[in-house]
């Protein structure tokens, strides 16, 4: 029987080997998304370049090419935790497309109305209007969250042959994108968010990017991600920090995300469309959305305020969601704040939409 003493001893020793590289942890056994045109692997116990390159190229045979980009001396020995690069020319794809999973109020494909189900692939737009929100689903479970006034170009949009893996790029001209990415755990081959100043790669997170008139923003909720601006400007983003690009490409610095607003447990009084909390240190304004769900991946309104005195209200009876966040001077955005709240009945058009009031409310109706 193993005395206490000799068990912390061999928990002592397998710590210090798991730090040294010898012994790979639960989080490294998965791709470590991309870096320019490669894909970047972690390598765990029992790896050899030629299993890899079976595994993710188009055959063994390329194992050779991976031992010279990597600088590897023996292709059967590789140690614990390196990143490996594997160029994406290698990596055999088929195309694949993004599933509409949500929409409220006008959002557009390629100009024509956005529907529940419709499919988007590569060279595709989606664009939403001034009360429009739309949600797409890849086909490893990644979610996209596309807000009223933006503008989203699909780029590339395809899987690893044989992996499951997603290789997407997508350009934000104008307004946000929030996603989701890999929520399965699994990985992520390539997520890479492009606007006019910036360049966001994820990966593996919960990731906001902007593109507005001031610059660009990118925020992280959980994972990482690598920003790069202009004049070869990058930094890295991990859990909760954010960074601005201005109108030039001028990287503004790495921060942290302003804490979640303080709201009340409960939505105040009975209507429950205004609500008031302390202001968050360091808040220039607020953003207010109503959502489906708690994390706000089925949004119904969203509306900026400049001070922490908000209204709101829902699409129909039922109980909805309040995110709020602060946002700093820069246009980095904060932690959501939630809250449940039992909707109203509203007036709806013909074909069953909720009249927006054009300020991010809808038109309640009274008895």
């Amino acid at each position: 029987m193993i005395s206490r003493f000799c068990f912390f001893r061999r928990l002592l020793i397998l710590a210090a080997l798991a730090c040294q590289g010898f012994i790979a942890s639960p989080g490294w056994s998965q791709p470590a998304g991309a870096d320019g045109d490669d894909f970047l692997y972690r390598v765990v116990a029992g790896d050899t370049l030629i299993d890899l390159s079976q595994r993710y190229t188009d055959g063994p045979h390329n194992w050779p090419t991976l031992q010279s980009l990597n600088a590897v001396a023996d292709p059967a020995l590789l140690p614990i935790g390196r990143v490996l690069r594997i160029p994406f020319s290698l990596i055999p794809e088929v195309p694949s497309q993004a599933r509409v999973t949500h929409v409220a109020g006008k959002v557009d494909l390629n100009g024509k109305p956005l529907q529940i189900n419709d499919q988007a692939g590569e060279n595709d737009v989606v664009t939403s209007g001034a009360d429009g929100f739309a949600t797409l689903m890849l086909a490893d479970d990644s979610t996209l969250t596309i807000p009223a006034q933006s503008s989203l170009s699909i780029e590339r949009l395809r899987v690893f042959k044989g992996t499951g893996l997603t290789d997407t790029i997508f350009v934000m001209e104008r307004g946000s994108l929030e996603s989701e990415v890999a929520p399965a755990d699994t990985g992520v081959g390539r997520f890479e968010v492009r606007t006019p100043v910036s360049i966001t790669g994820v990966r593996g997170t919960r990731l906001r990017v902007h593109a507005r008139e001031n610059g660009a923003q990118s925020e992280v909720l959980s994972g990482s991600a690598r920003l790069g601006a202009g004049a070869g400007q990058g930094a890295t983003l991990r859990q909760g920090q954010g960074a601005a690009v201005d109108p030039s490409g001028k990287l503004l610095g790495v921060r942290p995300l302003l804490p979640a607003p303080l709201l009340p447990q409960s939505a105040p009084g009975q209507n429950g469309n205004a609500l008031s909390f302390p202001p968050v240190p360091g808040a220039h304004a607020y953003l207010v959305r109503v959502a489906a769900d708690p994390a706000g991946a089925r949004l119904f309104s969203s509306r900026q305020f400049s001070a922490p005195t908000v209204q709101y209200s829902a699409p129909g009876p039922g109980t909805h969601y309040l995110l709020v966040r602060a946002i700093d001077a820069d246009g980095v955005a904060g932690a959501d704040a939630v809250m449940s709240f039992e909707g109203r009945a509203v007036l709806k058009t013909s074909d069953g939409g909720a009249v927006s009031t054009g300020f991010g409310q809808f038109v309640l109706l009274s008895y």
